[in-house]
């Protein structure tokens, strides 16, 4: 149920983002989802995009630095207390979640999250028995 997610450490200065940004438009590499987080000197990107494999070749061939980890992408019920149909079984079964995002195109109404914490099987089967819905592979081609 995993998908990939592509970190990359960009310098903290006006014009990093641009330049990654760039060059994945220019190698048709589409952004599905994206999270950054910063510090003074550096920012982490998050993504998901179509093709995570040409998109780690390519951004390390212009020397970023890169990091892939598994993620999961699920649906979030579009009603009160959707949310928490997603974290509460997967705090009451003891997972911790890291992060969580939201992608840039969704199937229905429903928000797609994605989420990464520190055991995806875990998080997997806790959410399967709550008949959370997941977004698998079908996330590259939204």
């Amino acid at each position: 149920m995993a998908i990939k997610q592509v970190s990359v450490q960009l310098d903290n200065v006006p014009g990093a983002l641009t330049k990654l940004v760039d060059i994945l438009d220019k190698e048709d590499i589409k952004v599905k989802a994206m999270s950054a987080a910063s510090t003074e000197e550096h920012s982490t990107l998050r993504l998901v995009v179509n093709d995570p494999q040409k998109a780690v070749t390519i951004l390390e061939s212009f020397n970023f630095r890169i990091e892939v980890a598994p993620v999961i992408a699920v649906e979030v019920p579009c009603h009160p207390g959707g949310m928490n149909a997603i974290v509460k079984p997967l705090s009451e079964g003891d997972v911790n979640i890291h992060y969580i995002y939201t992608t840039i195109e969704r199937i229905g109404k429903e928000t797609i999250l994605i989420i990464g914490c520190d055991s995806i099987e875990r998080a997997v089967e806790i959410l399967s028995q709550h008949w959370v819905n997941f977004i698998g592979d079908e996330i590259y081609s939204l």
